[in-house]
């Protein structure tokens, strides 16, 4: 059953010189005015089935919030269609129709009221959004004393008091401390198990990875990529780096079905990639605890000084798991002119639980590659780490452990 149906959807906006010129228009009827436009969403085409849950990202201006507010019918599309079936709960720019000098108990009730809620059901939801918002006395009194976490611990627990058909959330857990956020995605993740359709716009890959199971690149107001969370979230990574027409983006389908994505200038490239066991031989399986040599070949097409090169091993749902470079290590890596190769070795101990990992590896310069990305290469590799005889743990990290026992007498 499809929850969300979209078709050639476009939103146009006008745009004037002067608010001289934008009354000129709307006294003569759009005559006279001389407006521009300009499209935040264009040619938007998807399905969204019941109880999928899809990440949209994009940077800033790509056409996010745009599509959202269509969605929930705050604005209507200048061409195309959308067809929605089920009740839509939207927590979108944070504190949207919120009051400051009504309390957070009275503009709990008002986001109820415009939700369809009867004043029975508001009196006997109210007592569970004071008991999740977790505001305590904040409940009663006015929203202007309260903190941008406390605002949003309000939005949430009002728009997700009850389980919706749809779920919509816009940047809502950006802010907030840590234990909130951990209940917010529980409660997400509880109405996803129930069969809510859920749209979840972030800037944070780990939680659209967590929480999604597909995901929706925007860029300049066109759909550009449509997947899986790990291959489209790598491809943005790309995106984002991009600095100059000289740049480019590829994604690769290898043969086992993965989807490898590489980006830069090319200004220095990586030319091949292997891991090796302690006794320095190539190996794509490993025991928890062994020894390993990441060795990556970097080939310069130009003369560049103290390039970093850095490493990123993720798990199957494409978390990080652990990443450094020779920024963050403070190791110089020299004058490498153009035509010469370069060998760099990361030797670390895989602490890490049984499952299977992926490499990226990245040439940039500073410690991250979003300023200067020369290659940029995504799951370049795969390997396994199996248990060992040492100790049985569950998670991703193998810590050391001692017991210490004492008997009272």
């Amino acid at each position: 059953m499809i929850s969300i149906e979209i078709q050639k959807v476009g939103k146009r906006y006008k745009q004037y010189s002067s608010n001289r010129f934008r009354l000129l228009d709307w006294l003569s009827n759009s005559r006279f005015g001389k407006p521009e436009y300009k499209w935040a969403l264009q040619g938007i085409s998807f399905q969204i089935e019941k109880g999928e849950s899809v990440g949209i990202i994009g940077q800033n201006g790509a056409g996010k919030s745009t599509l959202l507010k269509l969605l929930t019918g705050t604005t209507q599309p200048t061409q195309g269609s959308i067809h929605i079936s089920g009740t839509v709960s939207a927590l979108l720019e944070l504190g949207l129709g919120f009051h400051p000098d009504f309390s957070g108990m009275e503009n709990a009730i008002i986001s109820c009221q415009m939700m369809g809620f009867s004043q029975n059901q508001i009196s006997n939801l109210l007592p569970e959004i004071e008991k999740f918002s977790e505001l305590g006395n904040y409940f009663t009194q006015p929203l202007r004393v309260y903190s941008t976490g406390m605002q949003m611990r309000l939005a949430f627990s009002t728009a997700t008091i009850v389980c919706p058909d749809i779920l919509i959330i816009d940047e809502a857990l950006s802010v907030g401390d840590a234990h909130f956020q951990h209940k917010c995605i529980q409660r997400i993740r509880s109405y996803k198990e129930q069969g809510t359709t859920i749209l979840f716009v972030s800037h944070d890959p780990m939680a659209v990875k967590s929480i999604c199971d597909r995901a929706i690149l925007f860029d300049n107001g066109t759909l550009i990529q449509d997947g899986k969370p790990e291959d489209v979230l790598n491809y943005y990574n790309g995106l984002i780096a991009k600095k100059n027409m000289d740049d480019e983006i590829l994604q690769m389908a290898t043969g086992s079905g993965k989807v490898t994505t590489r980006s830069g200038r090319k200004q220095s490239y990586i030319s091949d990639v292997d891991m090796l066991n302690d006794q320095n031989m190539k190996s794509s399986t490993f025991f928890v605890g062994d020894t390993a040599k990441i060795t990556c070949r970097i080939h310069f097409n130009e003369t560049i000084e103290d390039p970093t090169i850095g490493f990123i091993i993720r798990d199957r749902l494409g978390n990080d798991v652990f990443g450094t470079n020779t920024f963050h290590l403070r190791v110089n890596t020299g004058i490498n002119c153009s035509g010469e190769d370069m060998e760099v070795t990361f030797i670390t101990k895989l602490n890490i639980g049984s499952g299977n990992y992926s490499i990226t590896i990245g040439i940039h310069t500073g410690d991250t590659h979003i300023e200067n990305n020369f290659d940029w290469w995504d799951q370049c590799l795969v390997f396994q780490v199996v248990p060992n005889s040492s100790f049985s743990f569950i998670g991703v990290a193998a810590l050391p452990v001692n017991v210490e026992i004492k008997k009272e007498v």
